[in-house]
């Protein structure tokens, strides 16, 4: 299906799901038109995981902008220089570690940059949504704004009341509301989307399953929080951005979506799985009989730490037709396999570079 619309500005493009999903984008059929990337480039943001894509396509269909959405002389500019009739709003800080430690940044990048984004598409799109013609606001949100769910409850629906409990499911909570306010105030044209948590290639070393797999090849301790019972569902990035992707082209003016992986897991038995998967294509992780596993170490749990996280995705598979593809462990092994191919990717995100 076409996606019908000509000028899609992407912030956060250069991180982890928003690289793969400007990949996604300029390779879906029956798009033409540019994608504008705009990006502040911090810790977990890397212009180089889009370097060739960069090298490839000319200015017509990629451009590259390097600024801060809490700036709102940012955005104006962007807004000004580039006829932008859609934004797929990637950009946040998004580490709920960092958030506990410094929720200021979360605050800022979170809640008034997209503020700030929201004003200036109403501002720019009043003449055009007046005259009929397509334009669209998405917002990628995260399963954390429903707060947590105990191991009997049924999964999260769109319906769910939200519960946040750190400050970065708060600020993203709060940037949904404002979201959803512009559609109903101002007839914004925004879809929302609220994900569970994503793996595969290209994603920041600080998060768990990198945390993992890097531990696991450096024959250092593999950290788990508590007793590892902990369930998350888990949904590869790939998958996430074919989500958004169709919600692009098909998806309802002021409806929200929740995409899921179908694939809970406790965290303890996701590390037993990647271990296993490294025992198999990189064996000699550990003198023990246990392999990596033996690797493993209980580590003081995170303040605050939810319980469990699942997601309904029934809205999405009747609407628009998606559905995730690989399975948990599929996924993982093509994870486990990039990340012992890109060490120095790794090195280099991770500032251990020379």
């Amino acid at each position: 299906m076409k996606v019908p619309f000509h000028n899609i500005l992407v912030t956060g493009g250069c991180g982890f799901i928003g690289s793969h999903f400007i990949r996604e984008l300029l390779g879906a059929p029956g798009f033409s038109g540019r994608v504008i990337n705009l990006d502040k480039l911090t810790y977990a943001g890397h212009r180089e995981n889009l370097a060739d894509v960069e090298a490839d396509q000319g200015p017509d269909r990629y451009m590259f902008e390097q600024g801060d959405i809490a700036d709102m002389n940012v955005v104006a500019s962007v807004f000004s220089r580039y006829p932008v009739d859609a934004v797929v709003h990637f950009a946040a800080e998004s580490h709920v570690d960092r958030s506990i430690q410094g929720p200021a940044p979360f605050i800022y990048t979170n809640l008034v940059g997209t503020f700030n984004l929201l004003e200036m598409a109403r501002t720019a799109w009043q003449d055009r949504q007046d005259a009929g013609q397509a334009c669209r606001f998405h917002h990628v949100s995260t399963d954390e704004v429903y707060g947590s769910l105990t191991e009997d409850e049924g999964p999260f629906t769109e319906t769910s009341p939200y519960d946040p409990r750190s400050p970065y499911s708060a600020s993203k909570a709060g940037s949904d509301h404002l979201v959803r306010a512009y559609f109903h105030t101002y007839g914004l044209p925004v879809t929302v989307s609220n994900c569970s948590n994503n793996y595969g290639p290209f994603q920041h070393p600080e998060k768990l399953i990198p945390v993992a797999i890097r531990a696991a090849l450096s024959q250092r301790p593999i950290p788990v929080y508590g007793t590892g019972s902990n369930i998350r569902d888990w949904l590869f990035v790939k998958d996430h951005c074919r989500g958004i992707l169709s919600i692009l082209q098909k998806g309802k003016p002021g409806e929200t979506y929740n995409l899921g992986g179908l694939a809970e897991v406790r965290n303890i038995d996701l590390i037993h799985m990647i271990c296993d998967i490294l025992d198999e294509v990189h064996p000699g992780g550990s003198d023990g009989a246990d392999g990596y596993r033996g690797l493993i170490r209980f580590v003081t749990d995170r303040p605050g730490h939810d319980f469990r996280y699942a997601m309904d995705i029934k809205r999405i598979r009747r609407q628009l037709g998606w559905v995730p593809s690989p399975s948990l462990a599929e996924g993982l092994r093509e994870t486990v396999v990039w990340y012992l191919e890109n060490g120095e990717w790794i090195a280099s995100v991770s500032g251990e570079a020379d």
